[in-house]
Order: C-alpha cells, then sequence, then structure tokens
C-alpha cells in the first residue's frame, strides 16, 4: 500500500483535492448558468443532452446517476424536455419496469447550436494552461472520478463517452 498522502501535517485547505473541487465547482456552474440564462436550454438540461448524444438510448437510473441528479429533479427535467421534443422516453425492451430515454434530432441541434458557447467558456478559463497541462487534468479527474465511484454503484453505469460533441470537418484534399 502507498504511503497515504495526506497527514496532520499537511492538510490544509490549498492542499486539500476535495476543498479546490469544491471551489471550483461553485466558481464555474453560476459562468455556465449564465451562458444559458437567454436560451432556450438551462445548462443542466443542455448536459442531460450531451450525455445522451451519443446515440445510444440510456435508463432514467443511468442518466440520473451519470449527471448527479436524484430521481426526482430529473424527472422534472426530462418531463419538460420531453415535452420540448428534446428526448424521447420508452419503456425497455429487457424491463418493461425500466424507461428508456433518448436524444431527438432537435435535442441534437440544440447541443450542437450551443456547443460553441461552452467551449469558448472553457477555451477562456484554460487559456493560461498548456494542451499538456489540459490533457493532465482530464486524465487526472477522469482518475479520480472513477475512483470514486469505485463499487458503490456496480449496477449502474457511468458513461465518460470519448465521442466529440460536434463531429471534426473532414479536411478537404
Amino acid at each position: 500500500m502507498p504511503r497515504p498522502y495526506y497527514r496532520p501535517g499537511n492538510y490544509a485547505l490549498k492542499r486539500s483535492v476535495g476543498y479546490l473541487m469544491r471551489m471550483s465547482v461553485n466558481r464555474v456552474l453560476p459562468q455556465l448558468d449564465a451562458i444559458f440564462q437567454d436560451r432556450e436550454l438551462s445548462f443542466s438540461q443542455w448536459t442531460t443532452l450531451v450525455v445522451l448524444n451519443d446515440g445510444k438510448s440510456m435508463s432514467a437510473g443511468d442518466l440520473a446517476h451519470n449527471i448527479c441528479h436524484d430521481g426526482g429533479s430529473l424527472t422534472r427535467l426530462i418531463d419538460q424536455m420531453v415535452k420540448r421534443g428534446f428526448v424521447t422516453r420508452s419503456r425497455s425492451e429487457h424491463d418493461r419496469r425500466s424507461v428508456m430515454l433518448a436524444i431527438t434530432a432537435r435535442g441534437r441541434a440544440m447541443v450542437a447550436a450551443l456547443a460553441p458557447d461552452v467551449m469558448n467558456f472553457w477555451n477562456n478559463l484554460l487559456a493560461d494552461f498548456s494542451h499538456d497541462e489540459v490533457d493532465t487534468l482530464v486524465a487526472l479527474l477522469t482518475k479520480l472520478v472513477l475512483a470514486a465511484e469505485g463499487e458503490t454503484r456496480s449496477s449502474v453505469k457511468l458513461h465518460l463517452s470519448n465521442q466529440p460533441i460536434i463531429p471534426a470537418r473532414k479536411k478537404a484534399s
């Protein structure tokens, strides 16, 4: 077993992964919400569409787990998105008790339309980071998410898609 990183002599807020993550999220989310203030979707709704964007249907339980929403708030969020034509809801062919969700063409178009604003936000925020630093940050955060996931929710699938939100344009030959 490796030597523990935290010890009584070095555990301080400026070295606390949890505290720094919380501070980051608390500062970033209001800025992302502001981008969506005058849009047809909220940032939470857009994130939901992004998770569904790779074309695979997902159970409501898996989606709730992947966007960190409880079942009740997800139901309200999905109700609004179904009513507006962004998402479809259907019964699972394998388990009739399970509700499957899928993105519609309208939802896919909304993801593509709003993605440049989100990418611009992140590019501005990360402007002082090198590409290698961003790659390292993404790799470390992914490793942390997977470590935190552990065995606690083995029946729920964690969805970390590698598919680009907007497919890259092919270069002219």
